[in-house]
């Protein structure tokens, strides 16, 4: 079985994993299937806000359709919920595609 259906397995028996939602929708992206990716992230980010990987993903998604505006928002929420986690990595991984977006 491919990973796609491998993990959609895996949501029938879990659907609010955010960790498999979040792998699904990196195997969408590579596929260029970014609406399928960017409703997951979304998803995931609107039921569990502290699942800091995915504001990363999204906005670069975001980024690559053209959407700077949102993108720009979704970075900002993203650099938020990491200070307040205290995920220094995270952040700073946020804050540097930010600067590199609006500078």
């Amino acid at each position: 079985m491919d990973r796609i259906g491998k993990l959609k397995e895996f949501l029938e028996k879990n659907p609010t994993d955010s960790f498999i939602q979040h792998a699904l929708a990196l195997e969408y992206i590579k596929l260029g299937n970014d609406d399928e990716a960017r409703s997951l992230f979304e998803t995931i980010l609107a039921r569990e806000p502290g699942y800091t990987g995915s504001y990363y993903h999204l906005a670069r998604l975001l980024e690559r359709n053209e959407k700077t505006e949102e993108a720009i928002k979704v970075y900002e929420k993203g650099m938020a919920e990491t200070q307040r986690a205290g995920d220094g990595h995270a952040y700073n991984e946020l804050r540097a595609a930010y600067e590199e977006l609006i500078f």
